[in-house]
């Protein structure tokens, strides 16, 4: 199974701290031996973000991020496991190497 693990920032929040990105290293060169990497990647800042709805006929492109909020996707793993908890256990480690609370859902 996979899940997707996203990687919740704040506004205070900046991209990790030289630290913060060698134990996120670390940790996807230890998800890859594993077994258990898939694909990851950082996000750019929400204000870079842009909307299409183009569900009525011409495209309407709306530049921001989806929802105003006070949080955002910072980046996100895609990780292979054998069942939730594992996929809980990784993306718990997974949210102490990159100092961010993270959110785990299923790739169905």
């Amino acid at each position: 199974m996979q899940y997707l693990v996203s990687v919740i920032a704040d506004d205070t929040t900046r991209l990790a701290s030289p630290e913060e990105a060698a134990a996120i290293d670390a940790f996807n060169d230890r998800l890859q031996a594993e077994g258990h990497w898939v694909f990851a990647a950082g996000l750019a800042e929400p204000a870079s973000a842009a909307v299409i709805d183009n569900r009525g006929g011409e495209p309407l492109v709306t530049d921001g991020p989806f929802v105003e909020s006070k949080e955002h996707f910072a980046g996100f793993w895609v990780l292979e496991a054998p069942d939730r908890e594992a996929a809980l256990r990784l993306a718990a480690e997974g949210s102490k190497h990159c100092n961010r609370k993270v959110e785990v859902r299923q790739i169905l």
